[in-house]
């Protein structure tokens, strides 16, 4: 369980195909805290650390996640959205983040707003998927690559977000351009609400 509020970025070293599944080496600056089978997310992907080299660990990325996400575009060099997971005995100062992306999205706008910059991001109309919760509401909360954030102006396959110039300094929404393809978690709350709504009918 996550909280959706970056710790940092990771930057990949390396990248390994296995099969049908990647193998990333990251380094971060609390690989020294990280122990083998923590969870930890990836541009909001929770994945298992398997490995600690030193400054870099290791996780693996399966075939449905590279599916569903932007895992599988990533390069050496690229920096990586990370939070380990919430401890229970904190604040929740995002929304609840199971760290299961549901899709991706791409970027099809980016504006500034005096000070803060305007993102738009457009993911693929399917209106039985959105029967069942996958979808956005205006103020409601959605995750972007990992970052918890407050959804302005949607549609039913687009919606905007606001990016204050600390999250921009601090995850990798300073890379993000029209054309990028982003991770998206839908609310959890929102599917469980969707999901008893089809029940009680």
């Amino acid at each position: 369980m996550f909280s959706g509020i970056i710790e940092e970025f990771a930057t990949v070293v390396a990248i390994k195909k296995d099969r049908e599944n990647i193998d990333f080496t990251l380094k971060c600056s609390f690989t020294s805290e990280l122990k083998i089978d923590q969870s930890v997310a990836h541009n909001g992907v929770c994945l298992t650390v398997v490995a600690i080299d030193g400054d870099c660990y290791v996780v693996t990325a399966m075939k449905e996640t590279l599916l569903r996400s932007n895992l599988g575009l990533l390069h050496v060099g690229d920096k990586v959205n990370v939070e380990r997971s919430m401890l229970m005995n904190g604040r929740l100062d995002g929304h609840i983040v199971q760290g299961h992306v549901d899709q991706t999205a791409v970027c099809t706008a980016r504006e500034d707003a005096d000070g803060s910059t305007y993102f738009t991001f457009e993911y693929a109309e399917n209106r039985e998927m959105a029967r069942h919760g996958y979808f956005t509401v205006d103020k409601g909360s959605v995750t972007v690559n990992g970052v918890s954030l407050t959804v302005c102006n949607p549609t039913i396959n687009t919606f905007q977000v606001a990016i204050i110039p600390y999250t921009m300094e601090h995850t990798n929404f300073q890379d993000i351009e029209v054309g990028s393809t982003v991770n998206i978690e839908f609310d959890i709350l929102g599917k469980y609400i969707a999901r008893l709504s089809q029940i009680e009918k």
